[in-house]
C-alpha cells in the first residue's frame, strides 16, 4: 500500500500547494489599486495568526477592500471557504486510493463530514458580517465570530479522528496538511473579524 499510496497522494499535495499559491499572479492587479488600499491589507494582516499567508490570500482583494475592514473580513471568510471547499475534495480523493483500509476509509467518511461543516460554517460567518448594518449590529457580529471559530474546532475534529486509529501515516500527513491550511485561513479570517474596529 505504501508505495501505491505516496505515488498517489503527490497530486492532492500539489494540488495544496497550488491553492496557496494560486493568488500570486493577482498581486500585480492588488499593486493598481494604490499603496494606501495594500498597505491596510497589510496593517491588518498583521495582526492576524499567520500575517505573511493573511498577505499572500488577501492582497489581490486589496482594490475590492480599499479601507473597508468589513470587507476585508469577508473576503478573508471567503478565502477560507474555498480553501475547505478544496480540502473536501482532497480528502475525498483519498477514498479512491488503492490500498485504503476500513479505519482509514472511516476516519476519511467522518472527516469529510467534518470539513462540510466548516463550509457551511464559514458561510454562515459570511451572511453574518453582511448583517452589520442592522439593529442587531453586536448580536450578528457574535454570530459571525462564532461561526469561524466552529469551523476551526471542526478541521481540528478531523485530523483528531485520524490520531487515535490505526492508519498510514502518509493517509494521515496529508489529511494534516489539508486541515493545516484550512485552520489557518479561518484563523486569520477570525483574527481580522475580532480586530474588526481596530486601526
Amino acid at each position: 500500500m505504501e508505495a501505491s499510496t505516496s505515488k498517489n497522494l503527490i497530486f492532492p499535495l500539489l494540488a495544496i500547494v497550488l491553492f496557496i499559491s494560486q493568488t500570486q499572479p493577482l498581486a500585480t492587479a492588488a499593486k493598481s489599486s494604490g499603496p494606501a488600499y495594500t498597505n491596510f491589507v497589510k496593517k491588518k494582516c498583521n495582526i492576524t495568526t499567520y500575517p505573511s499567508l493573511c498577505q499572500k490570500t488577501l492582497m489581490p482583494y486589496a482594490s475590492y477592500v480599499q479601507s473597508n475592514s468589513t470587507k476585508l473580513c469577508i473576503a478573508g471568510l471567503n478565502v477560507a471557504t474555498k480553501g475547505a471547499r478544496d480540502a473536501s475534495v482532497i480528502v475525498s480523493n483519498l477514498t479512491k486510493q488503492k490500498g485504503i483500509s476500513r479505519y482509514e476509509a472511516d476516519a476519511i467518511k467522518d472527516c469529510i463530514e467534518d470539513v462540510k461543516d466548516s463550509v457551511y460554517e464559514l458561510k454562515l460567518a459570511v451572511e453574518a458580517m453582511g448583517h452589520l448594518g442592522d439593529k442587531d449590529k453586536e448580536f450578528q457580529l457574535s454570530n459571525a465570530k462564532t461561526y469561524a471559530s466552529a469551523a476551526i474546532t471542526d478541521a481540528d475534529s478531523c485530523t483528531d479522528g485520524f490520531s487515535d486509529r490505526k492508519v498510514n501515516p502518509k493517509v494521515k500527513d496529508m489529511v494534516d496538511r489539508c486541515m493545516s491550511v484550512v485552520i489557518r485561513l479561518s484563523s486569520n479570517a477570525l483574527s481580522l473579524i475580532n480586530h474588526l474596529y481596530e486601526y
